[in-house]
């Protein structure tokens, strides 16, 4: 696979492309700042940003690995890089690896169908097996969630995952795999309304209400936590 990594210690971004690259991946660009990851990217895909024109660049990478705390601002400026190129490049997948957790963007990261997304802490690089396998399912349109990272994002003491039914259990779990209800309905050779109705049972059951938003994400994000 093609990746660029972006994080502002330069040590670390040598030990994981060269990790990578022994593995046989292509490591496409590099970053320092949450600036120069968005000009990388575009830059990769041969365009200049929104709307631009085409270019040469190698194409846009396979994942996108990022660091939440970057410059220029040292907060969520890696996040917010993140979820920016995901707005202008949706089909783009990112793998966030940092030890820390900005709630608000992740939520936003999450929050879609269309592209692979991963939360891990740095320290899961050491597992080097692990981590591999996760960047592959995010390459793949998959979700991956550290642990730590998906219970920080919930909300505490709210748990239905023992209510739920194996047919809504196959359906969240393919839900977590970054599907849609239409991939879902096909998958499991049921219905678009028999996925809908099974989507709104776990909903109620994981306790989340019509009137919250993000209630897809929310719901991977506590079948992930378990």
């Amino acid at each position: 696979m093609t990746l660029v990594i972006a994080d502002d210690s330069a040590l670390l971004r040598e030990g994981v492309a060269g990790l990578l690259e022994r593995q046989g991946h292509r490591v496409i660009g590099q970053a320092a700042t949450a600036e120069e990851l968005v000009e990388v990217v575009r830059a990769c895909a041969g365009t200049s940003g929104a709307g631009g024109g085409s270019g040469t660049g190698p194409g846009l990478p396979d994942v996108v690995i990022t660091d939440v705390r970057m410059p220029p601002g040292m907060a969520d400026d890696g996040l917010k890089a993140a979820v920016s190129l995901r707005e202008e490049f949706p089909h783009l997948a990112v793998m966030v690896l940092s030890q820390y957790v900005a709630p608000a963007y992740a939520v936003e990261l999450f929050d879609t169908t269309t592209a692979g997304t991963g939360y891990l802490l740095k320290d899961r690089v050491s597992e080097v097996v692990d981590f591999l396998s996760s960047l592959q399912v995010v390459a793949q349109g998959g979700t991956v969630v550290d642990p730590t990272v998906a219970q920080a994002l919930m909300r505490s003491g709210r748990s239905g995952l023992a209510e739920l039914t194996p047919r809504e259990r196959e359906v969240l779990e393919l839900m977590s795999r970054g599907q849609s209800n239409k991939e879902i309905a096909t998958n499991l050779v049921l219905s678009g309304a028999a996925v809908a109705k099974h989507v709104s049972n776990i909903f109620s059951k994981l306790r989340l209400d019509p009137s919250e938003d993000n209630r897809r994400v929310k719901a991977i994000l506590e079948y992930l936590s378990r």
